[in-house]
């Protein structure tokens, strides 16, 4: 790979020098190498995409140093430097910053829990049912929030979603990324090349005529436009998806607790079982304490007949009657559940499915904690503290002296010693809290860390969203005001920490974003899309109009292709605008033309979607040309017949 890089610097630095030669200004010659420069950087990714930016930016400020610019050749630098660092206070990175966070505090209130209850309750388990309520549902939210954001909220209920249909992930993660790339389509605030259009609209502006001047687009100005690419989206995937969707099989790992260890290390075959109680049933009215120990079974989880689920502290202890109709999450070994089953005449079920989300990997598992010398508990047992009650630890066994004692052999009636093991069933939200407490030593460390969840804060976190639409819908106040206004909002209310939201937003999206802008402004100042555009009218002048638009269209794919889709809208922004003016057309429209077509990036996984999902789904760069051709293709032509209609 080194030398390859190398051979393409060469063959970059050549290509450079030529142009240097047919450049009619010393100034456009050096902005041609500078882009050269940025398209290798990105291209071959010889640096993160956002020190490439930096750096670039950073090369058009030391432009500016007279020693600098009298040795290149130039009257000055190739961009103003007190507009260097616009770029971080523009309308699109202050909206992008606030897009993120509204997005990270409506997850902290377990909607997109809520979202994969409702598709699942809606799809079943058919792949051509979950695929368009997944698809469009990724779509309508990807148009409010970034792309990128919907994917990754996306993923974890893709999972749930493919454990309890067995569809592949392979077969559901990748209309879910394309549709939430098209989604991207349906607002102006939906993909950041979008955001970004009317502040670069603004800025090409000052190198215009007063008669060649843009106005900026309003949210919904692309509206019919995505919604038709969404639906060819997912219309391609309902169609052609049995042909162009890998079929990739994971290992399968358990999907609720993992018992393997404890098998090797306690030699206790315990496992998970999800139980429903009849009506019928003697079981009902029954407490917890008056069967567990009996039957040697310890009752983890409870669902009534309303389907609430209940787990961990202040939830399930020995006090907890049993309802009809009601479904219990049982730790124990196969033969004490058959007894059980048979015992009460109970229902069984094959395989976890209630509690697939309560009692996943992800939220419960088994543990391991030390009595410790100093510990209060010393002395008292398990029924004493209320140890299930008050610490959400149900006890299945209690290692001593190198003999373990398991459910049924008396270990909750028996006082604890200093260096007791206790081996427990718990939800790692309440294992993190007892991370600090003195009457425990926490042995298992490798655990899914919990972060805090605020349902109860729903709705004001849809309260602050939607204050934050109807300002972006019904005022003129800038779009960055009023997402910020939002998130704001979020924050105040607590529905995410200060923070949280500082860790909520990718910083490296932000600096790629802000640093570039610069560039887009020297290559309109220098000159240098004017030159190009003239170049390439040269070639096009001639045809059809659509044609001169396809063009661009096709040139702004490329460029999504091998460079950032935030770099290809810079970079062809001005040169589009430039080409319209030539021709007699609607720069505007041009522009958003480069804006749009730059989120045609399926062929690679190049775009931050695609590679968010290639390993979750377990993808090569085969499948995504595989799928990706046609829906490339699809994406310019129903992109230009749009066009055409709606302008």
């Amino acid at each position: 790979m080194p030398n390859i890089k190398i051979t393409a610097g060469i063959i970059f630095a050549t290509f450079a020098l030529f142009l240097s030669t047919v450049a009619p200004t010393t100034p456009i010659a050096w902005m041609l190498g500078i882009l050269l420069l940025t398209i290798y950087l990105f291209s071959f990714e010889v640096v993160d995409v956002d020190e490439a930016a930096i750096t670039i930016m950073v090369i058009l400020g030391l432009t500016s140093l007279p020693l600098v610019y009298s040795v290149m050749g130039l009257d000055g630098g190739l961009v103003d430097n007190s507009k260097l660092f616009d770029g971080f206070s523009s309308n699109a990175v202050m909206s992008i910053i606030a897009v993120m966070i509204i997005g990270a505090g409506l997850d902290k209130t377990g909607l997109m829990t809520k979202v994969a209850a409702f598709i699942l309750k809606m799809g079943g388990r058919s792949e051509g049912r979950i695929i368009p309520i997944v698809s469009s549902t990724v779509g309508f939210i990807s148009s409010f929030m970034q792309n990128v954001g919907a994917a990754a909220l996306f993923i974890p209920v893709v999972s749930r979603i493919s454990s309890r249909s067995g569809v592949p992930m392979s077969r559901l993660l990748m209309p879910m990324g394309f549709t939430a790339i098209l989604g991207g389509t349906i607002t102006m605030v939906g993909s950041s090349p979008l955001i970004l259009l009317n502040d670069l609209i603004l800025t090409t502006n000052q190198g215009l005529p007063v008669e060649n001047q843009m106005d900026t687009w309003g949210l919904f100005s692309v509206t019919p436009i995505g919604i038709a690419l969404v639906a060819t989206g997912i219309i391609y995937f309902m169609v052609a998806g049995k042909y162009v969707l890998p079929v990739i099989k994971k290992e399968k790992t358990e999907t609720v607790s993992a018992v393997k260890y404890l098998q090797q290390v306690y030699q206790i075959d315990y496992d998970l079982y999800e139980i429903k109680v009849p009506s019928s049933s003697s079981l009902v009215g029954l407490k917890l304490d008056e069967i567990e120990t009996i039957f040697k079974v310890r009752i983890v989880a409870l669902q009534d007949e309303n389907g609430k689920g209940v787990v961990g502290h202040d939830s399930v202890d020995r006090s907890t009657t049993i309802q009809a109709n009601s479904i219990i999450g049982v730790l124990t070994s196969r033969s004490s559940v058959e007894e059980f089953v048979k015992g009460f005449k109970l229902e069984l079920s094959d395989k976890i499915e209630q509690f697939t989300d309560l009692l996943s990997t992800q939220n419960c598992g088994t543990a391991e904690i030390v009595i410790p010398p100093n510990s209060s508990l010393v002395g008292k047992t398990a029924r004493d503290v209320w140890l299930r009650k008050t610490y959400g630890l149900a006890m299945i066994a209690l290692h001593r002296g190198g003999k373990t004692m398991k459910e049924g052999e008396g270990i909750r009636n028996m006082e604890f010693q200093s260096g007791d093991t206790l081996v427990v069933h718990v939800c790692w939200g309440d294992l993190e809290r007892l991370q600090n407490n003195q009457d425990f030593i926490v042995v298992t460390s490798e655990y899914p860390r919990q972060e805090e969840s605020r349902p109860e804060k729903i709705k004001w976190a849809g309260v602050f969203f939607a204050l934050a639409l109807f300002l972006v819908l019904f005022t003129d106040i800038k779009l960055s005001i009023a997402l910020l206004t939002g998130a704001l909002g979020m924050i105040l209310t607590n529905v995410i920490k200060i923070e949280e939201a500082y860790r909520a937003v990718s910083w490296k999206t932000v600096f790629l974003l802000a640093s570039l802008i610069p560039l887009g402004l020297a290559v309109s100042k220098t000159g240098t899309a004017l030159w190009i555009a003239q170049e390439t009218v040269k070639v096009v002048g001639d045809m059809a109009p659509w044609v001169i638009l396809t063009s661009i269209v096709i040139l702004a794919t490329f460029f999504t292709l091998v460079m950032s889709n935030v770099g290809a809208t810079i970079l062809l922004v001005p040169i589009a605008v430039n080409i319209a003016i030539q021709v007699g057309a609607d720069p505007a429209i041009y522009a958003l033309a480069v804006a749009i077509a730059t989120s045609n990036s399926f062929l690679i996984p190049t775009h931050q979607v695609n590679a968010l999902i290639m390993g979750p789904g377990g993808y090569k760069v085969a499948d995504f040309i595989k799928a990706g051709g046609v829906m490339t293709i699809l994406f310019i032509v129903v992109m230009m017949l749009m066009m055409s209609i709606v302008f």
